[in-house]
């Protein structure tokens, strides 16, 4: 499997019991020479100092991935892995960012970041992590999530996360203010879903929606 973020190597320990080999993604150059040291009699890890965002995850194959992610890159990390349909994903991540993944339409913390990875994946928090599980403590609660493929692969999903986009561009208005720009006052004065504000709507009635405007 695949580890992004090792770190000082205390989940690596724990992948190495139950995976036959675990590739370990570190940028720090320091960190990288740490776990060379620390794991240079283990054949099963390989150590590669790189940036994930600018890593292909798939070129070690349709494995899973794991990680304690930068709370300041936790969405794109998100996004690069949900996009890859891996087996599954398990990531420890800010509290916050974890009940946006898997908020439910009409909840305050709803909106794109939750579509676009449920276009791709099924999310489920799976606990809480306290700051005191932490050496230092952050200032925030943390959890982990459980990222699973959707069976089905989304089609035309760059058209539809543009659309998504807009959708969600001011978060207070109503889809007609969102989208009148973008295809026409009249045109979407006609949808049912126009007085309603984005955060309102599943990804199934934005998936239709789009479709009104795709073909």
């Amino acid at each position: 499997m695949v580890e992004i973020g090792p770190g000082r190597g205390a989940l690596t320990e724990k992948l190495l019991k139950r995976a036959d080999r675990v590739v370990a993604v570190e940028v720090d150059f320091l960190l990288v020479e740490h776990l060379r040291r620390k794991f240079g009699a283990e054949p099963r890890l390989e150590i590669v100092h790189a940036d994930v965002l600018t890593t292909d995850l798939a070129q070690w194959g349709p494995v899973p991935v794991a990680g304690n992610l930068p709370y300041y890159i936790t969405s794109p990390i998100l996004e690069q892995t949900a996009r890859l349909r891996l087996p599954r994903a398990v990531f420890l991540m800010q509290k916050e960012v974890a009940e946006r993944l898997v908020a439910e339409p009409g909840t305050r913390s709803y909106g794109y970041l939750t579509v676009q990875t449920a276009l791709y994946a099924t999310a489920r928090q799976l606990f809480e992590v306290k700051p005191g599980a932490f050496h230092p403590p952050p200032k925030v609660d943390s959890a982990v999530v459980l990222l699973e493929p959707r069976p089905v692969a989304p089609t035309d999903p760059e058209g539809f996360l543009r659309f998504a986009g807009l959708c969600f561009a001011h978060k207070r208005k109503t889809v007609r203010n969102n989208l009148a720009e973008a295809y026409g006052k009249e045109t979407v004065d006609a949808w049912p879903e126009a007085g309603l504000r984005a955060e309102q709507i599943p990804l199934q009635g934005l998936l239709e929606m789009y479709a009104r405007v795709a073909g």
